[in-house]
């Protein structure tokens, strides 16, 4: 029996995921979840002192897709699949997002090369479908952890690559599919969790609620 189209809403700004979906031939609406995201974490730890890194990012990557859902929901926007993604890098045992700062950055860079560390990406789906539409109300998810070895930068090179701009706004301050492409030596996982949204993770994800990733279809109204 075939299915009908499913549209996908992405609870994330990134332009990583992004583009790493419509690869794949997907083109999901973007909606941007309000969540604080310290808020969410201090909760989550005074709940679980002991907060694994990869459950750190589906805490966060729930909490987005939620939110987007119950917007959805208000608005009575409802047939779609919500997915909210978030990645932190651990190193050492300690978990690290987003540098800022250029000074953070460059910190990061001379602790990380010539070193490897695991990029963890959280994904949460929501199903927002109605009955009529197939819909289960599943609220599901799942990490992509990936090892990441880091080339051994010199001092000249990190400054270069901070100087940038690039490495200031992502997790671990890198990217694999951008200007920090040559400082990335190998990875042993999924590149695509390392760029932010895993897609054989997400398959799975869909598998559980009966879509095939195939029926991911184009927004249901064409932008302005």
């Amino acid at each position: 029996m075939p299915h009908a189209p499913v549209q996908l809403v992405l609870a994330s700004r990134s332009p990583a995921r992004l583009s790493t979906l419509r690869a794949a031939g997907v083109e999901p609406e973007v909606t941007v979840s309000q969540v604080d995201e310290d808020a969410v974490l201090a909760a989550a730890r005074e709940r679980y002192p002991d907060l694994a890194p990869s459950d750190a990012v589906l805490v966060l990557a729930q909490a987005k897709a939620e939110d987007v859902a119950r917007g959805l929901e208000q608005a009575d926007h409802r047939g779609a699949l919500v997915l909210g993604c978030d990645s932190m890098l651990e190193i050492d045992g300690e978990v690290v997002g987003k540098p800022g700062t250029a000074e953070v950055a460059r910190e990061r860079w001379r602790r990380m090369r010539g070193r490897s560390g695991v990029l963890h990406s959280g994904h949460w789906v929501v199903d927002c479908r109605t009955d009529d539409d197939g819909g289960t109300g599943a609220t599901l998810g799942a990490t992509s952890s990936t090892t990441v070895h880091f080339a051994d930068l010199d001092d000249a090179e990190i400054d270069a690559y901070v100087a940038t701009g690039e490495p200031l706004q992502v997790a671990g301050a890198f990217t694999i599919d951008g200007l920090g492409g040559p400082y990335v030596e190998r990875i042993e996982g999924d590149h695509h969790g390392v760029v932010g949204v895993s897609l054989p993770l997400l398959r799975e994800l869909l598998d559980q609620l009966d879509v095939p990733f195939r029926e991911l279809r184009a927004p249901l109204s064409d932008p302005a």
